[in-house]
Protein backbone atom coordinates (compact mmCIF):
# COMPACT_ATOMS: atom_id res chain seq x y z
CA UNK A 1 0.00 0.00 0.00
CA UNK A 2 1.44 3.76 -1.13
CA UNK A 3 1.05 6.29 1.63
CA UNK A 4 -1.35 8.42 2.23
CA UNK A 5 0.40 11.67 1.05
CA UNK A 6 4.15 12.18 -0.45
CA UNK A 7 5.04 15.83 0.23
CA UNK A 8 7.38 17.49 -2.01
CA UNK A 9 9.12 20.80 -2.72
CA UNK A 10 11.89 23.20 -2.64
CA UNK A 11 14.20 23.81 0.77
CA UNK A 12 11.96 26.28 3.12
CA UNK A 13 8.57 25.04 1.71
CA UNK A 14 7.40 23.50 4.98
CA UNK A 15 7.58 19.77 3.94
CA UNK A 16 8.56 18.32 7.40
CA UNK A 17 6.56 21.19 9.05
CA UNK A 18 3.50 20.10 7.19
CA UNK A 19 3.75 16.69 6.70
CA UNK A 20 3.94 16.35 10.29
CA UNK A 21 0.97 18.10 11.09
CA UNK A 22 -1.21 16.14 8.30
CA UNK A 23 0.07 13.13 9.58
CA UNK A 24 -1.16 14.27 12.71
CA UNK A 25 -4.77 15.17 12.14
CA UNK A 26 -5.04 12.64 9.92
CA UNK A 27 -4.00 9.54 12.72
CA UNK A 28 -0.65 8.29 10.34
CA UNK A 29 2.76 7.84 10.82
CA UNK A 30 5.14 10.45 9.39
CA UNK A 31 8.51 9.87 7.68
CA UNK A 32 11.54 12.84 6.75
CA UNK A 33 13.43 10.83 4.59
CA UNK A 34 15.98 12.71 5.49
CA UNK A 35 15.52 11.80 9.18
CA UNK A 36 16.07 8.57 7.54
CA UNK A 37 19.17 9.31 5.58
CA UNK A 38 21.12 10.87 8.76
CA UNK A 39 19.91 7.37 10.74
CA UNK A 40 21.24 5.33 8.58
CA UNK A 41 24.84 7.32 7.44
CA UNK A 42 24.50 8.48 11.60
CA UNK A 43 25.55 11.53 10.96
CA UNK A 44 23.78 14.73 9.71
CA UNK A 45 23.40 15.61 5.90
CA UNK A 46 25.60 18.63 6.12
CA UNK A 47 28.36 15.85 7.30
CA UNK A 48 27.87 13.41 4.44
CA UNK A 49 28.20 16.25 1.75
CA UNK A 50 31.39 17.46 3.09
CA UNK A 51 32.88 13.72 4.14
CA UNK A 52 31.43 11.60 1.10
CA UNK A 53 30.06 14.30 -1.38
CA UNK A 54 26.68 15.35 -2.90
CA UNK A 55 26.32 11.77 -5.03
CA UNK A 56 26.89 9.49 -1.95
CA UNK A 57 24.58 11.93 -0.48
CA UNK A 58 21.74 11.63 -2.99
CA UNK A 59 22.52 7.81 -3.66
CA UNK A 60 22.12 7.13 0.39
CA UNK A 61 18.45 9.39 -0.30
CA UNK A 62 17.35 7.71 -3.17
CA UNK A 63 17.68 3.89 -1.19
CA UNK A 64 15.88 5.77 2.18
CA UNK A 65 13.12 7.21 -0.30
CA UNK A 66 12.87 4.00 -2.11
CA UNK A 67 12.33 1.79 1.29
CA UNK A 68 10.01 4.85 2.80
CA UNK A 69 7.77 4.71 -0.45
CA UNK A 70 7.54 1.21 -0.17
CA UNK A 71 7.14 0.74 3.89
CA UNK A 72 4.84 3.75 4.57
CA UNK A 73 1.33 3.91 4.56
CA UNK A 74 1.51 7.69 6.59
CA UNK A 75 2.68 10.79 5.40
CA UNK A 76 6.22 11.00 3.89
CA UNK A 77 8.63 14.16 3.36
CA UNK A 78 11.30 13.97 0.85
CA UNK A 79 14.31 16.52 0.32
CA UNK A 80 14.28 18.56 -1.99
CA UNK A 81 16.59 17.05 -4.18
CA UNK A 82 15.37 13.64 -3.91
CA UNK A 83 12.55 13.85 -6.94
CA UNK A 84 15.84 14.45 -9.64
CA UNK A 85 16.47 11.04 -9.74
CA UNK A 86 14.60 8.55 -12.32
CA UNK A 87 14.21 5.50 -9.82
CA UNK A 88 12.20 8.56 -7.22
CA UNK A 89 10.26 9.79 -10.17
CA UNK A 90 9.07 6.26 -11.07
CA UNK A 91 8.37 4.88 -7.21
CA UNK A 92 6.13 8.35 -7.08
CA UNK A 93 3.91 7.42 -10.27
CA UNK A 94 1.92 5.61 -8.22
CA UNK A 95 1.79 7.86 -5.27
CA UNK A 96 -0.47 11.12 -4.18
CA UNK A 97 2.06 13.45 -4.61
CA UNK A 98 1.64 17.03 -2.63
CA UNK A 99 4.10 20.09 -4.08
CA UNK A 100 4.37 22.68 -1.74
CA UNK A 101 4.82 25.37 -3.80
CA UNK A 102 7.23 28.15 -2.81
CA UNK A 103 8.24 32.11 -4.20
CA UNK A 104 11.99 32.46 -3.50
CA UNK A 105 11.30 35.34 -0.98
CA UNK A 106 9.32 32.92 1.26
CA UNK A 107 11.91 30.01 1.18
CA UNK A 108 14.87 32.33 2.01
CA UNK A 109 13.05 33.61 5.02
CA UNK A 110 12.17 30.28 5.60
CA UNK A 111 15.61 28.47 5.54
CA UNK A 112 17.75 31.64 6.57
CA UNK A 113 21.09 31.14 7.16
CA UNK A 114 20.87 27.60 7.98
CA UNK A 115 24.42 25.82 7.62
CA UNK A 116 22.16 22.66 8.05
CA UNK A 117 21.52 22.96 4.36
CA UNK A 118 24.47 22.42 2.46
CA UNK A 119 23.15 23.39 -0.68
CA UNK A 120 22.25 26.93 0.38
CA UNK A 121 25.60 27.43 2.00
CA UNK A 122 26.61 30.96 0.54
CA UNK A 123 24.02 33.66 -1.79
CA UNK A 124 21.03 31.98 -0.32
CA UNK A 125 18.60 33.83 -2.05
CA UNK A 126 20.53 33.38 -5.24
CA UNK A 127 20.84 29.56 -4.84
CA UNK A 128 17.26 29.01 -4.16
CA UNK A 129 16.31 31.21 -7.59
CA UNK A 130 18.85 28.27 -9.44
CA UNK A 131 17.20 25.69 -7.46
CA UNK A 132 13.58 26.36 -7.97
CA UNK A 133 14.83 26.95 -11.66
CA UNK A 134 15.67 23.63 -12.05
CA UNK A 135 13.18 21.59 -9.72
CA UNK A 136 10.08 23.59 -9.64
CA UNK A 137 9.30 21.84 -13.54
CA UNK A 138 9.69 18.03 -11.57
CA UNK A 139 7.55 19.20 -8.94
CA UNK A 140 5.10 20.27 -11.13
CA UNK A 141 5.12 17.19 -13.67
CA UNK A 142 4.96 14.57 -10.35
CA UNK A 143 2.37 16.70 -8.65
CA UNK A 144 -1.31 15.58 -8.21
CA UNK A 145 -1.87 18.07 -5.89
CA UNK A 146 -0.47 21.69 -6.15
CA UNK A 147 -0.39 23.76 -2.63
CA UNK A 148 0.51 27.39 -3.29
CA UNK A 149 2.07 28.14 0.39
CA UNK A 150 3.26 31.98 -0.44
CA UNK A 151 1.40 34.02 2.49
CA UNK A 152 -0.15 31.48 4.10
CA UNK A 153 0.43 30.17 7.54
CA UNK A 154 1.11 26.45 8.57
CA UNK A 155 -2.28 25.61 9.53
CA UNK A 156 -3.66 27.02 6.17
CA UNK A 157 -1.25 25.05 4.29
CA UNK A 158 -1.97 21.76 6.40
CA UNK A 159 -5.97 22.86 5.75
CA UNK A 160 -5.27 22.54 2.08
CA UNK A 161 -2.96 19.68 2.21
CA UNK A 162 -5.80 17.57 4.32
CA UNK A 163 -8.25 18.78 1.85
CA UNK A 164 -7.00 17.68 -0.93
CA UNK A 165 -5.86 14.95 0.38
CA UNK A 166 -9.63 13.73 1.55
CA UNK A 167 -10.70 14.74 -1.59
CA UNK A 168 -12.56 17.69 -0.41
Amino acid sequence: MAPVAVIVGSPGAGKTSVGRRVAERLGVAFVDTDHVVEERAGQPIADIFVTEGEEAFRALEAQAVADTLAASQGVVALGGGAVLRAETQEALASCTVVWLKVGVPDAANRVGLNTARPLLLGNVRGTLSALLEQRNPVYERLATVVVDTSGKSLRQVTDEVIGAVRGE
